[in-house]
């Protein structure tokens, strides 16, 4: 097997200590990419089934019965979550008239309570992808520097020996324009994996809000509202006047 002299082991055989810096954190990027890419996908694929699960949920005989059907056990379950938070907005309603919130409709405080619950789930389900957005804005750049300062080493190594050949300019520059490749490579997975995410976080943050509606409803009258609901501000709205 021949040796490229113009290859990816020929730029970190003859790189200084800024360009090899440079090639090693663009690779703890693409690490780091990938890792959140995998791990938050997969997240996404059980929630999505927990999504599933959370319609069974009023297909039960009582509030208990309905908590057991969407209970997965010790994974992050929003809706689990938000359901149990409903729950104690109510209990913590009725039993603390005197405080400040009782001042407050059982509508009103159910509103609140649930939204920040949906809140709190969000910013759980983005975690991470604030690293991805980084990589995908910040790695094409990083490896334009590592270009820069490989041409520039190049042309002064150039300017040093007096050869200003074809044969002596091409194997330099090319080798620093590697540099750029890695910085698209790291940074288009990193755009891809952010916008799929956050596209699929969108979508699951909906159906907490429909199961949210449903659940405002549920405190309040003992009934859920259908898929064509009211808006959640709007019922507690009516509720307050």
């Amino acid at each position: 097997m021949t040796h490229n002299p113009y290859g990816i082991a020929a730029v970190w055989s003859q790189g200084d200590l800024v360009t090899k810096a440079v090639a090693l954190l663009l690779l703890a990027m693409s690490i780091a990419s990938w890792y959140l890419i995998a791990t938050r996908a997969w997240r996404n694929l059980k929630l999505r089934r927990t999504a599933r699960q959370a319609n069974e949920f009023w297909h039960s005989r009582s509030f208990a019965e309905g908590m057991a059907a969407i209970d997965v056990g010790g994974s992050f379950n929003p809706f689990h979550h938000l359901a149990l938070e409903g729950q104690a907005a109510a209990s913590h309603h009725a039993h603390n008239k005197d405080d400040l919130h009782g001042q407050l409709t059982l509508a009103e405080w159910l509103t609140e309570s649930l939204r920040g619950a949906i809140d709190d789930c969000a910013e759980r389900m983005n975690s991470g992808l604030y690293i991805l957005a980084s990589v995908a804005s910040t790695a094409p750049f990083v490896g334009l520097f590592g270009t820069v300062w490989g041409i520039y080493h190049a042309l002064v190594s150039i300017g040093a020996s007096g050869q200003a050949g074809i044969d002596k300019v091409a194997g330099p520059v090319g080798e620093a324009l590697i540099m750029t490749a890695f910085g698209l490579v790291v940074a288009i997975p990193a755009v891809l994996g952010y916008n799929t995410l956050t596209r699929s976080n969108k979508t699951l943050i909906g159906k907490l809000h429909r199961f949210a509606r449903q659940l405002h409803a549920y405190f309040l009258t003992g009934s859920p509202v259908d898929a064509k609901g009211v808006e959640l501000v709007g019922a507690a709205g009516r509720e307050g006047r």
